[in-house]
């Protein structure tokens, strides 16, 4: 990492540091909240009726992780937007940036970096919940908070290059409610995707959040090692998101920098 990354990063933590109140609902409270009430509320009916008696696993302990890797998702989607078009567009942060040695690649890299802290804090306050709540099986849930990173990681890269080819947020929009949103209600986080029609199945298969949830939900049962070929597959899935959208952020600040 270079200097100039570091002084990108550490702009973003000074913005961060007069705004964080701001942020707690929702990156903190507003998932705990809703775990108590699908995890223990309707998850106690759930149970009752066994209706997830395949699944071999109270609903809880079902929920939590697909929570922890859409909650990654999520906040990893907000920081990918509307700071990127600020820096860019609003208030021209990033090219006052670019007045100084650094690079847009710098920019471009000490945004990721910052976004990847998020969902660090995110994910990290989210398990300690999810042990708290009784909803971690295994001590390998330790390890689905690098799962839920690389989840959330896998969504920054490609929104934050799209975010940097807008001159308006018009179309953040369609991302949260087309995209987004069908996402964390399809992707496994709720019921498996078997419970899917046929046909959208392959879809699910195909998108990162359902790979995230996978892995995340594997770390936490403590059963993501019984087919360590399947867990290679789906953070090499999260992995090759994640890499080729840092790729796309960096080409697409550099592009709107230096034009």
């Amino acid at each position: 990492m270079t200097a100039a990354v570091g002084h990108v990063f550490e702009h973003r933590a000074l913005e961060y540091k007069r705004v964080w109140r701001g942020s707690i609902f929702n990156s903190f409270l507003a998932p705990v909240m809703f775990l108590a009430a699908m995890g223990l509320g309707l998850g106690g009916f759930v149970d009752s009726s066994g209706g997830i008696e395949a699944l071999g696993v109270p609903y809880l302990v079902f929920l939590a992780p697909g929570l922890l890797a859409a909650t990654c998702m999520q906040t990893a989607a907000f920081e990918s937007t509307f700071p990127i078009l600020g820096g860019l567009v609003w208030n021209k942060v990033f090219h006052a940036m670019y007045a100084t040695p650094a690079e847009p690649r710098d920019i471009a890299l000490g945004n990721l970096l910052w976004i990847a802290l998020r969902v660090t804090l995110v994910a990290t306050m989210f398990t300690i919940v999810m042990v708290l709540f009784g909803a971690a099986s295994s001590p390998l849930v330790v390890l689905a908070i690098p799962a839920g990173i690389l989840t959330g990681m896998a969504f920054a890269g490609p929104i934050a290059a799209f975010a940097a080819t807008q001159k308006t947020m018009d179309k953040f929009n369609a991302v949260f409610r087309f995209g987004i949103t069908p996402l964390f209600l399809f992707s496994g986080s709720f019921f498996p995707v078997e419970r899917l029609p046929d046909f959208l199945e392959p879809v699910a298969w195909v998108t990162p959040l359902y790979h995230g949830v996978a892995l995340a939900r594997g770390l936490s049962l403590g059963t993501a090692f019984d087919e360590p070929f399947v867990a290679l597959i789906h953070v090499a899935v999260l992995l090759a998101f994640a890499v080729g959208g840092a790729i796309a952020t960096v080409a697409a600040v550099e592009r709107r920098l230096i034009r």
